[in-house]
Parts: structure tokens; C-alpha cells; sequence
């Protein structure tokens, strides 16, 4: 076989759309610039670690046979082995610090959701997006509350206690991530019952890690074993959707560049407005408002189809050129295996794994009386409602093929995760 014939072997092995010839080439690339010690601290330096890194990362969890169908496939590998690549230093600190600056302090993740949220929802009929809306709500909410008592319960029965497993298992693992859910948490257990809330937010960061692991693996073999099963609606949530409707797809022109332009400042527009209305009521998360604002737009038929168009071309977009890198990224600098080790006694793990379980089955049972498919119910209105917030959202979405879903999936865990933080100030004001 003469050279030409195996490079053209080789490049027809297609990582995320980049030929492995060109591939290790880049591959090596990076390795020269990271050794020199040239990499870029910016944003330029941390696309190109994680593009990298995110795409074989997410090839290989893809393809090896009992990942690929039992522990979540290739999102739950790219976030592992970019965190195990972090903790055992084979990936110096000065990458993951750039890597983990792009990814939460210079917004990627915020970028990456909005620009989702925005495509997602505006893709959508507009009567099934209303319809689907009103039935998701009481799921997810409705799910929250049985899962709330189980925990308790088996806390309770295990000798855990139930106030015990409450305030460090059920509320961190749905109070909706960490920004807007356990770093809140912290202090209102801070100002109810003193001391640091540096303290309590370490004793609550197992729980969301954890149950955001678990929650991916729920998620990839809920939706693989489930495949042919009448409950399973394939990414289409109500099962009562028209079909015509539902087959109904946007007429996208990806030759035309300049919508993407103009969908990218959609998104950013209602970026915008979710930080003016959340500055005004600070109680509410600006997805929150960034969610209702879109759902209202696209209710009211207030965009023209151009703009609308433009915006879901800007949202495929991203979602297909940067999950995987999004997903190293997390796994680089937010994923913390030490505190997962740290918290790997047998009650905490039971009572996690207990919760999943239990808000995926009610989510997946209610979700069915509301009149949605189970499969949909219980990743978007269940395991999503057990993630870390954005990030864990896109994990679990990626995991179980279900990206289109990701206005539901923020729907309920940002709004289900405000109301877990206004009832934690409550119970343990009157119950610890």
C-alpha cells in the first residue's frame, strides 16, 4: 500500500468533520505551543485547547462499545477525561486556567446557552411551543416535589436523618448549578444559621457534582435503551403533536452569512434583556427572564421570519461546532474530582443516585398524565432538574441526543431552582 492510498486512509477518519491527518497535525501543534509556553490566555489560545481536546475526547466516548451505550457516551468521557487530564497534571495550569477563564469568566457558557435558548425556542410552532409550556411547568415542578420527600424519607430510614439529606442532598442537587443555585444556597444557610458560607458551600458541592454525573448517565442510557419504545418521542416532547406540525422544519439558508451575524445579535439582544429586567428584579435569574422573553416574542409573533430564521441558523450554528468544546471545557475547570472522591461514602452516594432516580421516574410518569413523552419528560423535567445548572444542562441534552430541548431544560431547572432556594430559607428557619 503506497503512501498516498494510506493518507487517504487515515483522512478519511473524520473527527467531528476534521480528518485525522490534519488532526494530529494540529494535535501536535498544540502540544509545541503549550510546551514553549505560547499559548494565548485568551480567547484564542482556549478555543483551540478545547476544539481539540472536546472533538476526540467526544469521538472516542462516542464509539467505545459499553460507553458509547452505558455510561453516557461522549459527553459524560469528554468532561471525565478532561478532568483527569486536569488532576493528574498531564495538562499543565496554566491551560486549564485559560481554558477555565474563557469558560466561566469570559462567558462561553452564557454564549453558548443563550445562543441555544434563542434558536431552540423560536424553531418552534408557536402554538405547540404554548401548549408544551403550560403542561411542562406542573411537571417539573410536580417532580421536584416528589423527589424533595423521597430523599427525606430515605435519609430518614438509612439513619441519615431527613432535615440531614434535605439541606445537603435535595436542595444543592435542585437548586439549579452553582452561580445561581448552591453559592445562594450558601448563604442562606449562612444567615439562618451562621458561620461561613464558604463552609457550607463546600459541604454542598458534592451533592451537585455528583447527582450531575449520575444525571448524564441517566440521561445517555435512558434514551439508548428506551430507543424503540412507544414512550419515547425522539426529541419531540408533547405526544399529541400535530404531525404535520411537528415535521415541519424552518426554511434555513446556510449559504447566507450574514444571517449569522444577525442571529448572533438576536441571541445577545435577548442576553441583554434578561440582565436589564434581572437588574431591576435582582430575585429573579436572568434566564429565567431571558426564556419568558422569548417564549413571549415568539408567542406574540412579534419577529419577522428573517429574524427569526437568522436566529436558529446562528444557534445550529454554535451548538454544532462548540458542545464538544464547551463539555472540555467543564470538565477542565469545573468538574473537581477531588471533592467527588472526597464525598464517596455509601449513605451520600445512595441518597444521590435515590435522587435521580426518583425525579426521572416522576417526571417520566406525571410528564405522561400532562400529556408529554416520558422519555422527554424525565431527561428535560427530571434529569436536567438534577444537573449544574447550564453547563450540566448541556451535558445532559448532548448525552441523550436532545439539544433542541434546551428551553424546557433551563426552563426547569433555573425557575424550579429559584423556588428550591425560596423554600431552603423557609424550612430551615422553622425546621433545622
Amino acid at each position: 500500500m503506497d503512501t498516498k492510498s494510506i493518507f487517504s486512509k487515515l483522512e478519511s477518519i473524520k473527527v467531528d468533520g476534521i480528518g485525522l491527518v490534519a488532526y494530529a497535525l494540529m494535535a501536535v501543534l498544540l502540544v509545541i505551543v503549550v510546551n514553549m509556553g505560547v499559548l494565548p490566555n485568551n480567547m484564542l489560545g482556549a478555543i483551540f485547547v478545547l476544539v481539540l481536546m472536546g472533538d476526540i475526547f467526544y469521538y472516542l466516548g462516542a464509539n467505545l462499545p459499553v460507553f458509547k451505550t452505558y455510561l453516557g457516551g461522549g459527553a459524560v468521557f469528554t468532561m471525565f477525561a478532561a478532568a483527569i487530564l486536569s488532576y493528574v497534571g498531564i495538562v499543565p495550569e496554566e491551560l486549564v486556567k485559560t481554558a477555565g477563564n474563557f469558560t466561566s469568566n469570559m462567558g462561553f457558557i452564557d454564549f453558548f446557552i443563550v445562543s441555544l435558548i434563542t434558536s431552540s425556542i423560536l424553531a418552534m410552532d408557536r402554538k405547540m411551543l404554548l401548549r408544551a409550556a403550560v403542561r411542562f411547568m406542573p411537571v417539573a415542578f410536580l417532580s421536584m416535589a416528589v423527589c424533595f420527600f423521597v430523599v427525606g424519607l430515605a435519609g430518614m430510614l438509612m439513619g441519615n436523618g431527613f432535615t440531614q439529606s434535605i439541606m445537603y442532598v435535595a436542595f444543592p442537587i435542585m437548586a439549579g448549578g452553582v452561580g445561581a443555585g448552591i453559592v445562594p444556597l450558601s448563604s442562606i444557610y449562612a444567615n439562618v444559621l451562621g458561620g461561613s458560607a464558604g463552609t457550607y458551600l463546600s459541604q454542598l458541592f458534592p451533592a451537585t457534582v455528583l447527582g450531575n454525573v449520575v444525571a448524564i448517565i441517566a440521561a445517555g442510557v435512558v434514551s439508548k435503551t428506551m430507543i424503540n419504545s412507544k414512550w419515547n418521542g425522539h426529541g419531540q416532547i408533547m405526544r399529541d403533536q400535530d404531525e404535520d406540525t411537528s415535521a415541519k422544519k424552518k426554511a434555513l439558508d446556510f449559504s447566507n452569512m450574514k444571517q449569522l451575524g444577525v442571529g448572533l445579535i438576536m441571541a445577545m439582544s435577548f442576553y441583554m434583556i434578561g440582565q436589564l429586567l434581572n437588574s431591576l428584579i435582582p430575585s429573579i435569574n436572568s434566564y429565567a427572564f431571558i426564556i419568558l422573553s422569548v417564549i413571549l416574542v415568539k408567542a406574540l409573533g412579534l419577529l419577522p421570519e428573517y429574524y427569526e430564521n437568522s436566529a436558529v441558523l446562528f444557534g445550529q450554528s454554535v451548538t454544532n461546532n462548540m458542545t464538544h468544546a464547551l463539555l472540555a471545557g467543564v470538565g477542565l475547570s469545573l468538574l473537581n474530582l477531588d471533592v467527588l472522591a472526597s464525598s464517596l461514602n455509601v449513605k451520600f452516594v445512595l441518597l444521590v443516585l435515590i435522587s435521580v432516580a426518583t425525579i426521572g421516574i416522576a417526571a417520566g410518569f406525571i410528564g405522561y398524565l400532562f400529556g408529554l413523552y416520558p422519555i422527554e419528560a424525565s431527561i428535560t423535567a427530571g434529569f436536567c432538574n438534577n444537573s449544574m445548572g447550564g453547563a450540566g444542562n448541556v451535558a445532559v441534552l448532548a448525552a441523550s441526543d436532545r439539544m433542541n430541548l434546551i428551553g424546557f431544560a433551563q426552563m426547569g431547572n433555573r425557575l424550579g431552582g429559584a423556588i428550591m432556594l425560596v423554600i431552603a430559607g423557609f424550612y430551615i428557619s422553622f425546621f433545622h
